[in-house]
């Protein structure tokens, strides 16, 4: 599958790197400078994936992924100068899949990238681990589909990142097992987990909102100092 991929960051220079980078490891590759310039691409074009920075003029990276998330599930990864942990649970929370601080190593860019992207797309319709029914998983009321990477609830689609979609899918399919944080990040993100890491937090706190709004249960349970855990 060839994938596009749209950069957003109001420095030039930076953006071009970017897309060498990525233009390198076979991906095809579109610049905008500013937030809504990134908005009306999406709007005019299919990417799979945005890398999206979040200091720039006009609209910054914050509010043009509110934006994206209104309408799309794209994967989005957020640069920022910022390294403070707030200012990443802040991009995340506001629908980031993943956050890279600059300046950051080549490497570690289309790492992240290849992650996301074999996240939100390694499902296939025609999978044949869905031919025995096994993909599907049934609970609380929920239908989850690992072959098409969606979640129902009462005939309804539940918008999903497909972070969140992973870690649903993870608890959902091990009900009453509880899993730490460090669990969860290795076998979602496949990546090594370090200390005071709040991706997974930020991430199961969104998916508790969403699962509250669409069924009325937050349905992931807290074990405190321990991890989380999805009950039969």
């Amino acid at each position: 599958m060839d994938h596009r991929i749209l950069i957003v960051d109001d420095d030039k220079e930076i953006a071009g790197l970017v897309a060498i980078y990525l233009k390198n490891e076979g991906y095809e590759t579109e610049l905008a400078h500013d937030g809504q310039e990134a908005l009306d691409k999406l709007a005019a074009s299919e990417f799979h994936l945005v890398v999206l920075d979040v200091m720039m003029p006009r609209m910054d990276g914050l509010e043009a992924c509110r934006r994206i998330r209104e309408k799309a599930e794209i994967p989005i990864l957020m640069l920022s100068a910022k390294a403070e942990d707030m200012d990443k649970i802040l991009g995340l929370m506001t629908g980031a899949d993943d956050y890279l601080v600059k300046p950051f190593h080549p490497l570690e860019l289309t790492a992240r990238v290849k992650s996301l992207l074999r996240r939100a797309y390694r499902y296939s319709p025609v999978s044949p681990e869905s031919a025995d029914g096994s993909a599907v998983l049934r609970i609380h009321g929920l239908t989850i589909n690992k072959a098409t990477h969606t979640a129902e609830f009462d005939g309804r689609t539940i918008k999903l990142t497909s972070t969140e979609f992973g870690i649903l899918h993870l608890l959902a399919g091990h009900p009453g097992r509880v899993f730490s944080a460090e669990d969860i990040f290795q076998q979602v993100w496949k990546e090594k987990y370090f200390e005071s890491n709040n991706t997974v937090m930020v991430h199961i706190s969104k998916l508790r909102d969403k699962l509250e709004q669409e069924t009325g249960n937050k349905l992931i349970t807290t074990v405190w100092g321990v991890g989380y855990k999805i009950d039969v």
